[in-house]
């Protein structure tokens, strides 16, 4: 009976998510984690045309519906232009996961202004008009938002500044969008570090290991359970979770004693 419950609890039938990024790699995993749940899918996509339409194929075959809708998030006409579609298409939403990101390397002297723009348009600008966007849509169904900072924007990387910059605001992003759509929408972030996927460099792991206290990598299955979590979480807003294996902390062991 217990488990039965905590069951019904946990299923998102007759709810539609939108996941940002959503045509490969973690935003697919996290798509198709949702569908599982029984949530109806939005796969946003830029120009992945031929991936969003498997991801598409893919959710059909759990029994879910979705829909690959392509918009420039750079841009807030597209972002507009995107929610039209859903609320056209499916007639509500209760979900967004803002997890479109780039990863741009550039350091203090690297640094151009085209880079800095694409960061923090991509990374933070997008996550703002999108959450606007679908504010009006969330307030009528009590629904969640979830975004995508990373352990860059908690750490700060020298060599990743304009990346670092904008995924701390995602932090604080968060942080005021959990006050502005209270008491109706929740809003909370994960911040995954030490992450891995098939087809990876294998050296990425490596060093990865080595950074992380518990000294493994972490899986596109560990950010969908994450997902998940924020999604069901009734009683939590304005948190970021942080999903990196204890890099964070500093080294897996001190180098002083």
């Amino acid at each position: 009976m217990a488990e039965n419950t905590v069951q019904a609890r946990r299923s998102l039938a007759g709810k539609v998510a939108l996941v940002t990024g959503s045509a490969k790699r973690l935003g697919k995993a996290v798509a198709l984690r949702l569908a599982a749940e029984g949530a109806d899918l939005v796969i946003h996509h830029g120009n992945s045309h031929a991936e969003a339409q498997e991801t598409v194929a893919e959710i059909e075959k759990l029994g879910r519906r979705a829909a690959a809708l392509s918009a420039d998030l750079r841009k807030v006409d597209e972002i507009r232009r995107l929610f039209v579609e859903v609320l056209k298409e499916f007639g509500r939403l209760d979900i967004l996961v803002n997890s479109a990101a780039n990863f741009l390397p550039a350091s203090m002297v690297s640094t151009t202004e085209e880079i800095w723009d694409a960061s923090l348009d991509t990374n933070l600008k997008a996550g703002f008009f999108c959450a606007q966007a679908a504010a009006p849509l969330l307030r009528r169904t009590k629904g969640a938002i979830v975004n995508f900072a990373d352990v860059g924007g908690l750490m700060g990387w020298p060599g990743y500044i304009p990346h670092s910059v904008s995924k701390a605001g995602v932090v604080m992003l968060t942080k005021v969008l959990a006050k502005a759509l209270a008491p109706e929408v929740r809003v909370n972030a994960i911040a995954p570090g030490t992450i891995t996927m098939p087809g990876d460099p294998p050296e990425w792991e490596a060093d990865f290991v080595k950074l992380a206290p518990l000294r493994r990598t972490g899986a596109p299955g560990d950010i969908a359970d994450a997902v998940s979590y924020l999604v069901h979480a009734e009683f939590m807003t304005g948190h970021t979770l942080v999903l990196d294996g204890g890099r964070n902390l500093g080294p897996a062991k001190e180098e002083f004693r």
